[in-house]
């Protein structure tokens, strides 16, 4: 083995790192979606298209990946058919280890030590790494749960602007910023929705974000209703003994200002990112969220 890889899969985006033995980073890309629940085998071409992508950052050749350790914290990985369906694809790596985009995150941002983090991002879930034991909380995916999330806020917003259109609610100007984006077109956003996933959900949340700093109505309500999810789950995180959570991911990063002071208090800066995490599961290999099938 002369590469460890640390890959961070989520319902957006895919990022891969490579490093040598000694810890350098050699090369980092970003791809698309890595959900293993929206597919193995597209999940499974992101993460090696963005491994490749970093490999050739790094000068590697693809004789080079038969000597990489991978290790992989992806989106969806806690659903145990699906972890198991996606381990049995080929690859051409040495190794590969699987965890939850959750789990990485958590190893990354407390430097392998137990902690609990809340990733806010176009998805959610929590989790505590304590007395050797994995608490997860949500996490469950989009729309049953993923609460306080990029696509569970887009949903709502959604849902808010058909009200507006039939004049239940107010047609505030974000409101008509997504009407402008279907083109006017109330089917449009129909025929939209039965094919949208999480991350098309997810691409309104940098307007809602916008919008309520010019104290938009809507905006300013899908905030609140978002910070009051987060603060849910990071009080079932307190609950079970966790004294200080990382609120990570592109929502948890924004919308701590709109969280109570107390719950403020508790937050701390990550060490690290997914991707250390996943690196620390490369280097040791023991890691697995599921036992490997004999």
């Amino acid at each position: 083995m002369k590469y460890y890889v640390g890959v961070d899969g989520g319902g957006t985006s895919c990022r891969a790192r490579i490093c040598n033995l000694q810890g350098n980073i050699l090369g980092e890309a970003k791809t698309g979606s890595a959900n293993i629940l929206l597919g193995g085998q597209i999940a499974m071409a992101s993460v090696q298209d963005a491994i490749a992508t970093a490999a050739a950052q790094a000068q590697l050749t693809e004789g080079d990946y038969s000597q990489m350790s991978v290790g992989l914290a992806l989106a969806g990985a806690e659903q145990k058919q699906a972890w198991y369906d996606f381990m049995v694809l080929p690859h051409p790596y040495a190794a590969i280890t699987m965890n939850t985009d959750a789990y990485g995150a958590c190893l990354g941002a407390w430097r392998g030590k137990e902690g609990a983090i809340l990733i806010a991002g176009t998805g959610s879930c929590g989790i505590l790494l304590k007395d050797n034991r994995q608490h997860v909380i949500g996490g469950r995916e989009f729309p049953i749960s993923d609460q306080g999330s990029g696509a569970i806020m887009g949903l709502r917003l959604i849902q808010q602007v058909l009200l507006s259109v039939d004049e239940i609610v107010p047609h505030t100007p974000l409101a008509q910023r997504v009407m402008a984006h279907f083109n006017h077109d109330v089917d449009a956003i129909v025929t939209w929705s039965k094919t949208a996933r999480p991350c098309d959900y997810g691409q309104f949340s940098p307007a809602i974000f916008a919008h309520a700093a010019q104290e938009d109505s809507l905006a300013v309500e899908l905030l609140k209703q978002t910070a009051a999810d987060i603060e849910m789950w990071l009080s079932a995180l307190i609950r079970r003994g966790a004294e200080q959570i990382c609120l990570m991911g592109s929502i948890g990063e924004r919308i701590r200002p709109w969280l109570t002071p107390p719950l403020q208090a508790k937050l701390a800066e990550p060490q690290g990112d997914a991707m250390d995490g996943a690196i620390a599961m490369a280097q040791t290999g023991n890691h697995n969220l599921f036992p490997p099938e004999v």
